[in-house]
């Protein structure tokens, strides 16, 4: 959620890591890929994606400004329509405010698949945002105008997993940046019970270790279980100079109000409770039981 929602690309350049930390201006061009030769499998129908060899950028994909992955529920169907996952703060719209909740609205937003590699191998266009906000989580979900189905014959490449487990502290993670074509590696570090970055607040965010230094660009990047291959988390911010609770500068707050800053460490938004808020066919229901996103 910071400036370079609005903000010029050189200033993140100069600037380094920057918090709520993928935004980049519409008009920045993203790096040329770089080379791996890994490839993804397939997921089947109504099964969960297999564990991968090695993390890539397989189901990533480049937004305009940030980073985001196609992703599938762990019930979800080959022929559902496919979900982007990213940051709220992300949205063309701008970042929601606190308690603003985006649901269902028209869009014609487009991203960037790529290969195992980092290559470019066409766009994919929304139909409409089927979930934002910035309360309590970071998140924004983009329903797509096409299905899994076409998207795996047309390209070859199978969504990534959102798993619907708890993520746990010491697992080795990934944060695969569409946007950069970069993969950061380190571990999940704890949670804070309490992330507070300026107006917003986010509820059991995942703090990473030191090796996931992420930048401007990176926000919206799935967070991946070197492991399982599946999604826990989605990368949205970073403690940059070492203020407290500032924008660009989150702080955690504990169950008893004390303030802890870690500068330079970054966080991500847990993902495993939205897979309780999608009904069979990909539907958003919000009523579901298990269901704890925040309402509109």
């Amino acid at each position: 959620m910071k400036k370079p929602l609005i903000g010029m690309l050189a200033t993140l350049l100069v600037a380094g890591a920057t918090a709520l930390t993928g935004a980049l201006p519409a008009q920045a061009a993203a790096p040329t890929a770089q080379a791996s030769t890994v490839q993804a499998p397939a997921v089947a129908d109504h099964q969960a994606a297999a564990p991968l060899a090695a993390v890539n950028f397989a189901g990533t994909v480049a937004l305009s400004n940030c980073s985001g992955s196609l992703v599938r529920m762990p019930g979800s169907a080959a022929t559902d329509p496919a979900l982007i996952l990213s940051n709220g703060h992300c949205l063309e719209s701008g970042m929601p405010g606190p308690g603003q909740v985006v649901v269902n609205q028209p869009s014609s937003r487009t991203f960037t698949l790529l290969s195992s590699s980092g290559s470019r191998l066409g766009t994919l266009r929304a139909s409409k945002v089927v979930y934002g906000a910035m309360t309590d989580t970071d998140v924004s979900i983009y329903q797509l105008n096409t299905t899994y189905s076409a998207i795996q014959s047309r390209y070859g490449i199978a969504p990534l997993t959102i798993s619907a487990s708890h993520p746990v502290q010491g697992t080795s993670i990934k944060v695969v940046s569409g946007y950069w074509k970069k993969i950061y590696s380190c571990s999940i570090d704890g949670f804070a019970y309490r992330l507070h970055e300026a107006d917003w607040t986010f509820k059991d965010s995942v703090r990473y270790t030191s090796g996931c230094d992420i930048i401007g660009g990176t926000s919206g990047s799935p967070v991946v279980d070197a492991s399982t291959g599946q999604v826990v988390a989605v990368n949205n911010t970073i403690n940059e100079s070492g203020e407290s609770c500032t924008l660009d500068n989150p702080c955690e707050v504990d169950q008893n109000g004390t303030v802890t800053v870690h500068q330079g460490i970054g966080y991500a938004q847990e993902t495993y409770g939205i897979p309780a808020c999608f009904a069979a066919g990909n539907k958003l229901d919000l009523t579901r039981s298990g269901c704890a996103l925040p309402r509109p």
